[in-house]
């Protein structure tokens, strides 16, 4: 029922990607949304794409697996295509009932947010994909390294979120397991009105609950166990450096920053006819 859930899942294979710096990688995310933000015309948006296929390709995490993220938010992107659709002025109008109005601007308008919202998770699911929660957590540690001069807990914040990551799967699991056991039971979750299936949710959320809380006390016991005191004289076992495919990283988003600014520029002197017709505004 929620295997569709990417975020938090690691798909281990040896691949550019997987061995490239988790620092690197966060780094190119952040440059990859600053360049589909950047980004107000289709051709900038495409060279977004382009970027997004090859680090696909690179990663040999199958195209599938990172469809299934955009399932997670299939709800807010159709509510937002259909305020955009609706609600978005324009000069050229398509079709009209009553105070209902759609132009063409909207229809462009609303393409153009679903495809940058599309390409912003599918990104964002790649770098979980890619990425051992451990190796995550190392990479936030190193980057938020200088807050610690203001005594920012740096480290507890890292493991938190690496934490958060890691039981997003383990929680998947016991849900469907819960919800598997319930049906055995002869319970109903996709018949009836929508009050009727919130209210079938309840004998989910309750065992589940429980689950997390038992989960929560048996880490935290074996963190004691372990001995663990935060961030006090630790050390890591495997210490995070640079190489080359951290360049060819670097200098790729890099150009894509530059490449959807100049795209920015001097859209309107590519294929000037095309651009008229799809611009946004």
């Amino acid at each position: 029922m929620l295997n569709d859930v990417v975020f938090g899942q690691y798909y281990p294979v040896k691949s550019f990607v997987h061995k490239s710096d988790p620092r690197i990688k966060l780094l190119a995310l952040i440059a990859y949304i600053v360049a589909l933000f950047l980004a107000d015309n289709f051709y900038s948006l495409a060279l977004g794409f382009i970027v997004l296929i090859m680090a696909v390709i690179a990663s040999r995490v199958p195209l599938g697996r990172v469809l299934r993220s955009v399932k997670a938010i299939l709800v807010l992107l159709v509510f937002t295509a259909v305020l955009n659709l609706f609600f978005h002025g324009g000069d050229n109008l398509l079709w009209q009932w009553g105070i209902i109005k759609i132009y063409r601007e909207g229809v462009i308008f609303t393409v153009f947010f679903i495809l940058r919202l599309f390409f912003l998770v599918m990104g964002s699911a790649l770098l979980t994909l890619t990425t051992a929660p451990v190796e995550l957590t190392d990479g936030i540690e190193s980057l938020l390294t200088p807050l610690k001069w203001i005594r920012f807990p740096v480290h507890e914040l890292a493991l938190i979120m690496s934490i958060a990551l890691r039981f997003i799967p383990t929680l998947i699991d016991e849900t469907n397991r819960i919800i598997s056991a319930q049906k055995a039971r002869g319970a109903d979750f996709e018949s009836g009105n929508i009050f009727k299936r919130i209210k079938a949710v309840i004998p989910i959320l309750i065992p589940l609950l429980i689950s997390a809380f038992r989960r929560a006390e048996e880490l935290g016991d074996a963190m004691d166990a372990r001995c663990y005191a935060g961030s006090k004289k630790r050390t890591k076992y495997k210490k995070l450096a640079f190489g080359w495919r951290d360049v060819i990283i670097v200098l790729l988003f890099a150009g894509l920053i530059t490449g959807a600014v100049l795209l920015n520029v001097y859209a309107d002197t590519i294929f000037p006819e095309i651009y008229e017709y799809i611009r946004l505004g």
